[in-house]
């Protein structure tokens, strides 16, 4: 089977065809999915989904575009649920910094912190950590060196920065998803063949970055297959086991 170890099922596009888009991964093999806790405003959703259907599983945590709205104190009203694997999404994002320097000083104070934070919570609750990286790999490798524990995580959507890659060594797996198949995909491309296979995990990021050869489409679990297929390809290994090995990966990650 694939786990798809990164999918915002609790996404308002997946309201009205929720039902259609698991049977579709079923019907692919795609069999676990875990919903990152990105968005305070949809967690309780998440946690209905997973109390729906068995092979959902969920994280708490606040994307650090969320950092000023983070309240730990009603994360926490989730955090020891059975079907909770992990803390985040959380990290940092510099994409979309203000334009004044003090601003922006601040913005990065901000979302720090948050970040922190939820390291720290990740190490006392012994859970993995869901980390968003984006243009701050040199403050997140930072960060994560100086604070997470035995108990890891996962880089989210793998942006490619080859110095992550020490960051195998404390127990950090790497998310692979649609951009592997993009065409200006090079740079992920290129270090792929360097990532540790006993670190390798699928992902979807859906209903965002969906895979070639359907952007434009919102995207959705099912297609894990062809991000595993592009795995297979630059691996040198067959799709079963770059499935058999993804999902002993997740496995051992998020103890489910």
């Amino acid at each position: 089977m694939i786990v798809d170890t990164h999918c915002h099922l609790d996404d308002e596009r997946y309201i009205d065809d929720i039902e259609k888009v698991l049977q579709n991964a079923k019907e692919k093999g795609v069999e676990k999915f875990i919903i990152p806790g990105a968005d305070p405003k949809t967690l309780q959703r998440a946690v209905n989904l997973c109390e729906q259907y068995d092979s959902i599983y969920f994280s708490v945590g606040v994307h650090p575009y969320d950092a000023e709205n983070y309240d730990k104190s009603y994360l926490e009203k989730f955090i020891h649920h059975p079907k909770c694997v992990a803390i985040g999404e959380c990290g940092l994002d510099y994409f979309r910094l203000p334009d004044e320097e003090e601003a922006i000083a601040q913005e990065k104070a901000i979302q720090k912190e948050i970040f922190v934070d939820q390291i720290l919570w990740a190490k006392e609750m012994k859970k993995p950590l869901i980390v968003h990286v984006r243009e701050s790999s040199a403050d997140c490798l930072e960060l994560l060196d100086k604070y997470a524990g035995v108990e890891g995580g996962v880089l989210h959507c793998y942006n490619a920065d080859e110095s992550l890659l020490k960051l195998a060594k404390k127990n950090f797996y790497y998310g692979i998803g649609g951009v592997l198949t993009f065409k200006n995909a090079k740079k992920l491309i290129n270090i792929y063949p360097k990532i540790p296979q006993d670190k390798l995990l699928i992902e979807t990021d859906a209903p965002y970055l969906t895979p070639h050869p359907h952007r434009g489409e919102r995207n959705e679990p099912s297609y894990t297959t062809i991000v595993a297929e592009k795995m297979a390809t630059l691996s040198g290994l067959t799709y079963l086991e770059i499935e058999t090995l993804s999902t002993k990966n997740a496995q051992r990650l998020f103890t489910f």
